[in-house]
C-alpha cells in the first residue's frame, strides 16, 4: 500500500512550512500518515507555536570581503545567522546548511548570534594594516531582527564604528532601527550613516505571508519618515521583485518618497540551493492556482533554470520579463525623483579605535 505523505499547512508566524533537509545531509526523510488518526488528533488538540532558539558563538573575524561586480558595497557585517522575521525568499537560507541545519523552519528558529561581535570588530578597526571602506550591515540576515531588542549586538557595533567614525549603511525591515537614532543622527549628520528600508509591497496580508515576523509596511514607512526626520539619509529597496505576487512597485516607490525616501533600488527574486523548493512549498500553499505561472516567469527571466547565479543578471535576471521590471521601476522613479542625488559618505574621517581595556592620551 502506498504511503500517504502529510499535506504541508502554513504555520502562523513563519514563512517556511517544513525543516527541508540541507543539501548535505545523506538521509531524507517525509513524513506520512500511519492510519492512526494523529492528523487528526493533532489538529484537534492545536499544535503549540514554534519557539525560537537563541545560540551563541564566539567568531574569529567579523568583516566579510566583497569581489562581486555586481554587489556596490566592499565589506558586510552580520550580527546574527539565521533570521526571525522568516521571509521566504531570503537568499541566505542555504548559509544554515553549513551548520548542519535546515534552511526552511531551523532557518528562522535557531538562531545564532555572535556575541564577540563588538570585541573582534575593534580589533580588526585597530590593525595597522586596515583601511576603511563601505561597510554594508545586515545584507544577509537583518540586523534589527526582534532578537536585538534584547541582545543589543547591533547597538554595540554602531557604538565601536562611532568611536572610529567609521561610515556603514543599514539594509533593514524592522522599526527597531528606531532604538538607535541617538546614534544614526549625529554620524549621519558627519556623513558617516545611511539606512535602507526594504519595502516589498504595501499589500499587509501578502507581507504576512512574505515575511511574516517583519514589520508590516505601514510600519516600515512610518521608520522611513522617522529616519528622514531625523537628517539620516534614508533609501528604499523594493526587493525582491516577484512575478504575479508583488505587483505593486510603482505605489511603494511613491508612499517610500512621500515618507521621505530619495534613493530607491530593487532585485529581482533570487532562489538558490534550498530556497527554490522552500519557494515552490510556499506557491503551493499560497497561491497553488498561479503557482506554475509564477515558477515560469521565475525560470524565464533565469534562462530557463530556477536561478542563474551569473554576476551579470543574478540580481536583475534577463530577458524579456526582467527587462518589463526594469522599465517600470526607471520610469516610476525618475517620475517620482529619486536618485537624483548619491548617498555619498565619508571615509577620510575614520580613526582606528582604541584597544579594549585601555583609554586614549587623545
Amino acid at each position: 500500500m502506498a504511503d500517504h505523505l502529510i499535506p504541508l499547512q502554513a504555520l502562523k508566524g513563519r514563512g517556511a512550512a517544513s525543516r527541508l533537509p540541507h543539501r548535505f545531509e545523506r538521509d531524507v526523510r517525509d513524513d506520512f500518515d500511519d492510519g492512526w488518526n494523529t492528523l487528526q488528533d493533532d489538529a484537534a488538540e492545536g499544535l503549540p507555536p514554534l519557539q525560537t532558539e537563541v545560540r551563541f558563538e564566539d567568531v574569529k573575524s567579523v568583516l566579510g570581503e566583497n569581489d562581486s561586480p555586481d554587489i556596490p558595497f566592499d565589506r558586510s557585517l552580520n550580527p546574527y545567522r539565521g533570521c526571525e522575521h522568516g521571509c521566504i525568499y531570503c537568499f541566505a537560507r542555504p548559509t544554515h546548511s553549513y551548520l548542519n541545519l535546515s534552511p526552511g523552519l531551523d532557518f528562522e528558529t535557531k538562531l545564532i548570534a555572535k556575541r564577540n561581535i563588538a570585541e573582534v570588530l575593534r580589533a580588526e578597526l585597530a590593525r595597522k594594516s586596515y583601511r576603511p571602506s563601505h561597510l554594508a550591515i545586515g545584507t544577509a540576515t537583518d540586523c534589527y531582527q526582534p532578537i536585538e531588542r534584547e541582545l543589543r549586538l547591533t547597538r554595540s557595533v554602531l557604538e565601536v564604528l562611532r568611536e572610529a567614525r567609521h561610515p556603514f549603511g543599514i539594509v533593514t525591515k524592522s522599526s527597531a532601527v528606531e532604538l538607535d537614532l541617538d546614534l544614526l543622527a549625529p554620524m549621519a549628520a558627519d556623513r558617516l550613516a545611511a539606512v535602507y528600508v526594504t519595502v516589498t509591497t504595501l499589500d499587509g496580508d501578502l507581507a504576512r505571508k512574505l515575511e511574516p515576523r517583519a514589520a508590516a509596511p505601514h510600519r516600515r514607512l512610518r521608520t522611513i519618515r522617522t529616519l528622514a526626520e531625523a537628517g539620516v539619509p534614508v533609501g528604499v529597496s523594493v526587493a525582491p521583485q516577484i512575478p504575479f505576487v508583488t505587483e505593486d512597485m510603482e505605489q511603494v516607490l511613491e508612499a517610500a518618497w512621500e515618507a521621505g525616501a530619495r534613493c530607491a533600488f530593487y532585485t529581482v527574486v533570487r532562489l538558490p540551493w534550498e530556497v527554490a523548493p522552500l519557494f515552490k512549498e510556499w506557491l503551493e500553499l499560497h497561491y497553488p492556482q498561479r503557482a506554475a505561472r509564477i515558477m515560469a516567469r521565475i525560470r524565464e527571466m533565469r534562462g530557463g533554470k530556477d536561478y542563474d547565479a551569473d554576476f551579470a543578471t543574478r540580481m536583475k535576471g534577463s530577458g524579456l520579463w526582467a527587462d518589463l521590471i526594469r522599465q517600470r521601476f526607471e520610469k516610476a522613479t525618475n517620475r517620482i525623483g529619486f536618485n537624483r542625488q548619491r548617498i555619498a559618505l565619508d571615509l577620510g574621517a575614520f580613526r582606528p579605535p582604541g584597544v579594549a581595556g585601555q583609554g586614549s592620551l587623545f
